[in-house]
């Protein structure tokens, strides 16, 4: 299947930098290598799910050491590494996705936060977005951990508070105001404050060691 292009806003998982609301019950480090195995398996499942390219969007510098253990990824055209532009997330999300669909492509726009989004996941998403303008996969604290897109509009992305509970009805609000039609899936769960730690029993890989 070649139908869209997933683009994976992803943070260098540096400590200090990256999942920083946990730090109060994993330390910096801790935060950090976690981080670290949230992004390879968005990746892998990104792979496998084989809906189309894959880009890999990053900050604060694909240029970092860090990035240089994903060229045989990168060398071997199974994923794009590119740069987010600088700006609110907003911003970032918005320039990623007018970019990419202007590959020709519809685009799916996904963080590293949601380990519920899995292949088989993303593929059903992708498949919906084909009859739809947008899909998005809405997540339990009022946020989403992926938006698909099949044109732009900047509604989409400004003046929204990010990372607030009022993500999701924000975005359903504007999606309705240009009259477009979306699908939705059912409610998912993702990692962000210490009390989402519990929920990791289910995802061994992601409980410890690496990927």
């Amino acid at each position: 299947m070649n139908t869209a292009r997933i683009i994976i806003i992803a943070k260098e998982p540096r400590p200090g930098l990256a999942k920083t609301r946990l730090i109060p019950a994993l330390g910096a480090q801790g935060a950090a290598e976690l981080a670290d195995r949230l992004l390879h398996h968005v990746v892998t499942q990104a792979l496998a799910a084989d809906v189309g390219p894959v880009e890999l969007c990053v900050t604060p510098d694909r240029r970092a050491d860090y990035w240089h253990h994903w060229h045989h990824w990168h060398d071997n055209d199974r994923i794009e590494l590119t740069e987010q532009c600088h700006g609110d997330l907003g911003h970032r999300m918005a320039t990623a996705a007018q970019q990419g669909l202007a590959s020709g492509r519809p685009v799916m726009l996904i963080g590293t936060d949601c380990p519920q989004l899995e292949a088989p996941r993303l593929k059903t998403m992708a498949a919906a977005l084909m009859k739809q303008d947008a899909c998005l996969c809405p997540v339990l604290d009022g946020g989403y951990s992926l938006l698909g897109l099949r044109r732009f509009n900047p509604l989409l992305f400004s003046d929204i508070p990010w990372s607030s509970d009022q993500v999701m009805a924000l975005t359903r609000d504007r999606l309705k105001q240009l009259g477009w039609v979306w699908h939705e899936s059912e409610p998912l769960w993702d990692l962000d404050e210490p009390e989402d730690l519990a929920r990791l029993k289910h995802y061994p890989p992601l409980s410890g060691g690496s990927i």
